[in-house]
């Protein structure tokens, strides 16, 4: 069975503390229970999960959806947003972990990414030579990106994806929406099978708007 790696890219700055977080938690654990219910998504998806703050932190390396555990994610008490970091992690994790297509055998499908920041990239070069890196690769499927909250600027997360999306507010019903609707977009991917358009998702919830 060729294996879907997702990869998600989450922000745990400083200011983040507080509802914030507690209703990341809840929502990435409600993810997980909901792909556990499709049946594509459980024989098919592979699950890591990436935080970033003042470093990038691999909390899960990429791990079959049955057997993923997610472990309690914390924010400093302060701390910049290098999501820098965090994308360049992305790429040695991926080039470590993604089985590549050989002449005798087929590889993973294309791994799906899904960032989302409540601020705008404290590592600005590095940001900058991480998305020219990732997009040299061409090992990646579809990349998505949300910039949650008020502060969150869309700008530099369209230097890495055109998929950009937005919450207005960071509290649990919209936490609880964004990831319901990744579940949603991961589930899709699974059961294509590789055969839709990397840029096929699921309707967006009234909670998630495309910013201007």
């Amino acid at each position: 069975m060729r294996r879907l790696p997702v990869y998600l890219l989450l922000d745990t700055s400083g200011s983040m503390r507080g509802e914030p977080i507690a209703a990341l938690n809840v929502g990435v654990r409600a993810m997980v229970q909901a792909l556990r219910r499709d049946p594509y998504a459980l024989e098919t998806v592979h699950l890591s999960l990436i935080t970033f703050d003042i470093e990038a932190r691999e909390l899960l390396p990429l791990t079959p959806l049955e057997q993923v555990q997610i472990p309690e994610i914390r924010v400093p008490d302060s701390g910049p947003t290098f999501l820098g970091a965090a994308l360049k992690l992305l790429i040695e994790r991926a080039k470590r972990d993604v089985r590549r297509t050989t002449h005798g055998e087929r590889g993973d499908w294309l791994p799906l990414v899904f960032v989302m920041t409540d601020g705008s990239p404290s590592d600005s070069q590095a940001y900058r030579e991480a998305v020219a890196a990732l997009r040299r690769s061409g090992g990646f499927g579809n990349i998505v990106a949300c910039a949650a909250g008020p502060k969150a600027r869309h700008e530099p997360l369209r230097e890495l994806t055109d998929t950009v999306v937005s919450l207005d507010t960071l509290d649990g019903t919209a936490f609880s929406q964004f990831f319901r609707w990744v579940s949603a977009s991961i589930a899709m991917g699974s059961q294509s099978a590789g055969a839709a358009p990397t840029n096929t998702l699921p309707p967006l919830p009234k909670e998630i708007t495309i910013p201007i």
